[in-house]
């Protein structure tokens, strides 16, 4: 609620205006906060971002496991002997990414501060990666955390969790 006098907030319970000190008639309740793009939509992006890291996380040890059985000298496939190796690494740098991608997620649900930044890096890098699910995903979080209005609303809700 606002003062009728001089605009300021008036907190619930206040019975007179402490910018102004005119009386407030009436009961003081508080406003509903206006629905606006941050606010409806991080906590969606945060849990997409721990559903596509969970797949990422799958896809990381079936590509591991695979590398390191099938395709070992005893193994049941003939394949040139860069190809272990290289899967190896392939799936532990995907499993690199489905934490990073975990930690977003659950930073993005906490309103952590530093959660936007990791966010809209691996949307970035998810355009060209995890296509098509992981272009629609880094479009959906661009839109969402990239405008400067988002970036100002997305600081003034990980301001207000840290203080409470």
């Amino acid at each position: 609620m606002f003062c009728d006098g001089c605009g300021a907030v008036v907190q619930s319970g206040q019975s007179f205006c402490s910018k102004c000190g005119k009386q407030v008639l009436g009961t003081v309740t508080a406003m509903p906060q206006p629905r606006t793009r941050v606010r409806e939509h991080v906590q969606l992006v945060g849990i997409l971002w721990l559903g596509m890291s969970a797949f990422n996380l799958i896809g990381a040890v079936i590509l591991y496991v695979l590398a390191n059985t099938l395709l070992t000298p005893t193994g049941a496939a003939h394949a040139p002997a860069f190809l272990r190796p290289l899967l190896t690494v392939v799936s532990i740098l995907l499993a690199g990414k489905a934490a990073l991608g975990f930690a977003a997620g659950w930073g993005l649900s906490a309103r952590e501060s530093w959660a936007r930044i990791l966010a809209l890096v691996l949307a970035f890098v998810s355009l060209f990666t995890n296509i098509p699910f992981g272009t629609a995903l880094g479009i959906y979080t661009m839109w969402v955390l990239l405008p400067r209005e988002s970036e100002e609303e997305y600081e003034a809700l990980a301001a207000a969790r840290a203080a409470a």
